[in-house]
């Protein structure tokens, strides 16, 4: 049961009557975070610092999640500086700090982040699979038909190199045996060696060891799976199929005078702030390459991966999309102002922002129904190539399909089968953004992509690199708060000094990730 809006409050309540208690402070600022309330948090949190609060390294390090939720990374590499200036070895804000760098393009500074968390800690075994994804491939494939094989990789397990923290000074070879050396650790947890896992499956495809690269990937996705315990629930390919069939039952074809029922709508878009730009599709289907690419003019700014339309099914129209039969255009407008606002405080001065989560193509019917004018970029790309690169990401469990390529295939289909509706529908609104026509001939593909949102030209294809930033992903990559886990290092928990208020302070896990192009030895789609 969701009960934050009662915890914030209570702690409001509280601190009108007793407002010099850090800890409630601290409190508050997490709860609402997590209600989407990202600037009264920070007001939170600078309340819980001016009152003297112990640990403050663990304010700065939550202050920077929140600024990288509004994508002011100054900010949050500030507020990790911070942190760390009060406590050096605070192995969160290294963690958090290593991700951004690589954000940055700082790969060589993110590097010698992890390499001090595995100084201080080195059975930090997230760290190892994120020094190992930040390290660039070495050696060709065409260059390493031998050192590919699958006996050189096997030597390189039992090669004597040294300290792990020190691993990626051998070279690719040396960091293999280091993975393998810590996945053989009994003390490692599933969640540890998945990591590990998809990490060396990455280094093992970099070398042309495709068969043991694979079985690595096979493997990590099962210890995924493990570290989920015993509340994981595995993919129903048959609730699957149902859900597609509601969806599209309850945003039915053009009514027989040619007009959408979503068309009927008053479009709510005359808003404050910025016009969206919806792109979606499969995950590591081009989506970040996409919106790089629209960033890059200067009226769009990027507004990442966002939970704003997943929270509205998750929470007001539950259940969706049954709720959808009876809902009111005013309530769809006050929801879509909701949007808007939010849109504006993230990606304030913008003439567009772009929403860049994948599967809101569940929600495009939803997504019209509240802009109506709304253009969709769906970004596609080869099926076995998307596959593929899905099973050789770490995605959280909710996202349980990618952890079966037998399951991955059914629920590629059913995303074609929605697709197919929803272009049925709002075909002249949904672009087909192709990642590798993208990559054979870049100028083109990304004319076209301006062409269809109205804007004019930027001929930025030599400054855009087709490869993706390391993202962070409300919906994606697997992580855990606050336990350093390089998907996932920057979280926030409830302060411990108050056993009274533990109850109103829940762990909340903002999802970190490697690039996942790096992550693989894959192509530059995500």
């Amino acid at each position: 049961m969701n009960r934050v809006p009662e915890a914030i409050a209570a702690y409001e309540r509280v601190l009108s009557r007793w407002p010099d208690l850090p800890n409630s402070w601290y409190n508050l600022g997490l709860l609402q975070r997590q209600a989407g309330r990202l600037q009264p948090a920070l007001s939170s949190y600078r309340k819980a610092l001016a009152l003297g609060i112990s640990a403050p390294e663990e304010v700065h390090l939550n202050c920077s999640v929140i600024y990288m939720d509004l994508r002011q990374e100054e900010a949050a590499e500030r507020e990790l500086r911070t942190a760390l200036r009060l406590n050096p070895g605070y192995i969160p804000a290294l963690l958090n700090l290593a991700n951004l760098c690589e954000d940055l393009g700082r790969r060589d500074e993110a590097c010698d982040l992890y390499r001090q968390v595995l100084v201080l800690e080195p059975k930090r075994y997230e760290a190892l699979a994120r020094l190992a994804n930040a390290q660039p491939p070495r050696l060709s494939h065409a260059s390493t038909a031998s050192a590919g094989s699958t006996a050189s990789t096997a030597a390189a397990a039992s090669a004597d190199v040294g300290p792990v923290a020190d691993a990626s000074d051998g070279g690719p070879l040396a960091m293999i045996a280091s993975l393998r050396r810590a996945l053989a650790d009994p003390a490692a947890s599933p969640a540890e060696t998945a990591s590990l896992g998809f990490a060396l499956g990455r280094l093992l495809d970099d070398q042309g060891d495709y068969d043991a690269a694979f079985a690595a990937y096979r493997q990590a996705n099962l210890d995924s799976r493990t570290s989920a315990g015993a509340g994981f629930r595995a993919y129903d390919r048959g609730a699957q199929e149902a859900f597609v069939e509601e969806l599209m039952r309850a945003f039915p074809g053009p009514s027989p005078g040619g007009h959408d029922l979503a068309q009927q709508t008053p479009d709510p878009a005359r808003q404050s702030g910025p016009a969206p730009i919806f792109i979606c599709g499969m995950f590591r289907s081009g989506s970040t390459l996409a919106e790089r690419l629209l960033s890059s003019h200067p009226g769009v700014k990027a507004g990442g991966e966002l939970g704003l339309i997943p929270g509205l099914v998750n929470g007001p129209l539950r259940p969706f999309p049954a709720s959808m039969a009876s809902i009111s255009p005013d309530v769809l407008a006050r929801m879509a102002a909701g949007y808007s606002e939010e849109m504006g405080r993230r990606c304030a001065g913008a003439s567009y922002a772009t929403d860049k989560r994948p599967d809101n193509f569940l929600y495009l019917g939803l997504i019209k129904r509240l802009f109506p004018q709304a253009k969709i970029v769906h970004t596609t790309r080869e099926p076995l190539d998307n596959c593929l690169s899905v099973y050789f990401l770490h995605l959280d469990h909710g996202m349980s399909y990618a952890l079966d390529l037998r399951d991955i295939a059914h629920y590629y289909r059913q995303y074609r089968r929605v697709m197919a509706h929803w272009r049925a529908l709002y075909g002249e609104d949904i672009l087909d953004f192709e990642y590798d026509a993208f990559v054979r001939d870049p100028k083109p593909a990304g004319k076209r992509l301006f062409e269809f949102l109205g804007l004019q030209w930027q001929d930025v294809i030599s400054a855009c690199p087709h490869g993706e930033p390391s993202g962070r992903p409300a919906s994606g990559r697997s992580g855990s708060p606050s336990t350093g886990d390089p998907r996932a290092a920057r979280g926030t928990t409830a302060r411990g000094s108050r056993k009274r208020n533990e109850s109103c302070g829940s762990d909340d896990a903002a999802h970190n990730s490697a690039d996942p192009c790096d992550a693989h030895g894959c192509d530059s789609a995500a």
